[in-house]
């Protein structure tokens, strides 16, 4: 059975269960654009909670394909971005294993934010050692009867509740557990472990 969901930037843990469970992964690339997504924001874990991360993109008058929306780079986001990684996580047990790789993606300049989106994903996947195969959609459906749809994940507004396990983070003496951040929250706490977190937790 194909499972569907989004592309989107450091994608929210939740994303990556459903990578470690799941094959036959569909993208979904012909939908249009929303905001208050994941496609192009993430959170992190800052020094007053939870941080927001976001990806500015070119705006227009007409409804565009996600596929179709071009990053803005205008503001230099990415340098505002890689900064405050740094400070949330620099003290983090494997944050100096991982910071090469994460700065590297930052030096590309894809000027599709699907584009983006996906080789970030590639990058944290390699990462993670999760290898996996995906295909695209071809056409839009509202409704998939012969799949898992998961597209819902996306939305970044009025988050369920996903019971995840919990696990040390920098500034939970200060803030508590915060669950389903970016999967580099995840990567820069539990390092090599991050992959068998994934694995046994359950999706609601």
């Amino acid at each position: 059975m194909d499972t569907i969901l989004y592309p989107s930037y450091f994608s929210p843990i939740i994303h990556y269960v459903v990578l470690a469970q799941h094959k036959n992964i569909v993208f979904e690339v012909e939908d249009h654009f929303q905001k208050q997504t994941y496609r192009n924001r993430c959170y992190i874990y800052g020094a007053n909670g939870k941080q927001l991360l976001n990806i500015p993109v070119k705006h227009n008058n007409t409804t565009r394909k996600s596929k179709d929306v071009r990053i803005e780079y205008a503001f230099d986001w990415q340098k505002q971005h890689i900064k405050t990684i740094q400070t949330a996580y620099r003290s983090s047990p494997y944050f100096e294993f991982y910071e090469e790789d994460m700065l590297a993606l930052f030096k590309e300049k894809p000027k599709y934010l699907l584009d983006l989106n996906l080789r970030y994903q590639e990058q944290i996947l390699e990462l993670l050692q999760l290898d996996i195969t995906f295909e695209k959609t071809t056409e839009y459906h509202k409704v998939y009867n012969n799949a898992m749809d998961v597209r819902r994940l996306v939305n970044a507004k009025n988050e369920q509740d996903f019971s995840l396990t919990e696990y040390f983070q920098t500034f939970s003496d200060k803030h508590g557990f915060i669950e389903n951040l970016s999967i580099l929250d995840l990567l820069f706490m539990e390092g090599p472990n991050a992959l068998t977190y994934l694995e046994e937790q359950e999706i609601r």
